[in-house]
C-alpha cells in the first residue's frame, strides 16, 4: 500500500513528472528542433525558473533536497502547477506550504495564461510587499533583467527609498503620488498579514534606513494606487514617456503593473523598436 509520506527522490521525480507535461508552446518556448518528449527540457524549465541548469539536475535526481521557498516558487510558476500541487511541492521539499499568513506569491496557470497573451504590452506582477514575482519579456527589454536582483534589490519600496531610481524618473508630484501610495499600500499589508516575517523586517528597516518611509509611516496614510504616468530614460531607444495602471488581482493581492502607450505616438514607436530589438544588458545602465 503506498505511503503519503516523502521519501528520498519523490521531488525529483515529482520535477520531471511536472516537466514532462509540459507544453512547450504554452510556455513560450519555440518547438524548434527534433524533441525527444514532449514536454519541456531541463535547460528550458531552469531558463524560466531562473536556475541553474546544474542545479535543476542535482534537484531532479535527489543530490540537492533543500530549495529555498523562493525556488519552489519560481518552479511553481514555470511548471504551471496548481494551487494542490504547488502546496505539495512545498512539502516534498520539507516546507511548509504558505498559509493564509504569508502575502500570497503564487500565480495560478489561468492567470499567467492571460499575461502571457499580453505580450504587446510590458508588464510585471509584484506581490503585496512590492516584491518582483514575475514579468514579461518586454518589460525585461525596457527596464532590463531584472533575475540578478535578489532579496531586499527586488523589492520595488526597498529600492525607492533607499535611492536606487533605476530608470524611471519623477516630478516632485508623481514621487509624492509614489511615495504615500508605496506606505499606503505597505501599511494596508501590515494589518492584512501580521504575522508575516518578512514584511515586518521590511518594514522595520526601512523605516530605520529612510527618514522620508518614517515620515510617511508616522503620518499614518492610507491611499490606494492611482493610474499616471512613468518616464522611463531607455539607453537604446530614449526617454519614453507612458501610462502606468496598477490592476489588483482578486483574492491573491497581486499587483500587476501595466505601461501603455497612445497608438500613434512617438512612445507607441519606440516601444515597437523596443519590442524588435529585445532585451539589452542594462546593468551598467543602471
Amino acid at each position: 500500500m503506498p505511503t503519503t509520506a516523502p521519501k528520498h527522490g519523490d521531488l525529483g521525480k515529482a520535477l520531471r513528472s511536472w516537466r514532462d507535461r509540459v507544453d512547450p508552446a504554452e510556455v513560450g518556448v519555440p518547438h524548434g528542433g527534433v524533441r525527444r518528449a514532449a514536454g519541456l527540457r531541463r535547460e528550458e524549465l531552469a531558463q524560466l525558473a531562473q536556475v541553474s541548469v546544474d542545479y535543476l539536475i542535482r534537484l531532479e535526481q535527489g543530490r540537492a533536497t533543500s530549495p529555498s521557498p523562493q525556488v519552489l516558487e519560481a518552479l511553481a510558476r514555470a511548471l504551471r502547477l496548481s494551487g494542490q500541487e504547488r502546496a505539495h511541492l512545498f512539502r516534498l521539499a520539507g516546507h511548509t506550504p504558505p498559509g493564509p499568513d504569508r502575502i500570497p506569491r503564487y500565480i495560478s496557470p489561468s492567470l499567467q495564461r492571460l499575461l502571457d497573451q499580453l505580450d504587446g504590452t510590458p508588464l510585471s506582477v509584484h506581490d503585496a510587499a512590492g516584491n518582483l514575482v514575475t514579468c514579461n519579456a518586454l518589460w525585461t527589454a525596457l527596464f532590463g533583467d531584472q533575475s540578478l536582483r535578489k532579496g531586499r534589490d527586488a523589492n520595488v519600496y526597498w529600492r525607492h527609498f533607499t535611492g536606487d531610481a533605476g530608470l524611471v524618473s519623477h516630478t516632485d508630484e508623481q514621487r509624492e503620488r509614489f511615495e504615500v501610495n508605496g506606505v499606503g499600500d505597505l501599511r494596508a499589508s501590515s494589518a492584512r498579514y501580521p504575522d508575516d516575517p518578512e514584511l515586518r523586517s521590511l518594514i522595520d528597516d526601512l523605516y530605520e534606513r529612510s527618514p522620508r518611509f518614517a515620515e510617511l509611516w508616522d503620518s499614518h496614510v492610507v491611499a490606494d494606487h492611482v493610474n499616471d504616468t512613468k518616464t522611463i530614460h531607455h539607453p537604446a531607444v530614449g526617454s519614453i514617456t507612458m501610462d502606468c495602471d496598477v490592476l489588483t488581482v482578486p483574492g491573491s493581492d497581486l499587483h500587476i503593473i501595466a505601461y501603455t502607450t497612445k497608438p500613434g505616438s512617438e512612445a507607441a514607436g519606440k516601444l515597437r523598436l523596443l519590442a524588435a530589438i529585445g532585451m539589452q544588458d542594462l546593468t551598467t545602465a543602471e
